[in-house]
């Protein structure tokens, strides 16, 4: 492998590529603190409910400043994606 005439290293080489498409709209240390609020009960945030909903995720980790917007169905997909269900 060659770039501009010179050999890569092995290190170059092994490095990833940019990839293509839209980055993550939310960096890893949001999702987990996300997931970390729905193994928390909801009573200790005020929340006069037995078990979190996505909506009532959505709503909490917006009022914490943690996430500026996301929606009810996103919420939905990243518990989905890791297997977790936090109303369960």
């Amino acid at each position: 492998m060659e770039t501009e005439g010179k050999e890569l290293s092995i290190e170059q080489r092994l490095q990833d590529s940019e990839r293509v498409g839209a980055r993550p709209k939310f960096s890893m240390e949001q999702v987990i603190e996300l997931f970390a609020l729905a193994c928390s009960p909801p009573s200790d945030y005020g929340r006069p409910i037995s078990h979190w909903t996505a909506r009532e995720l959505a709503n909490e980790i917006i009022k914490l400043g943690i996430i500026e917007s996301i929606s009810v169905r996103h919420v939905g997909r990243l518990f989905e994606e890791a297997e977790l269900k936090p109303h369960a």
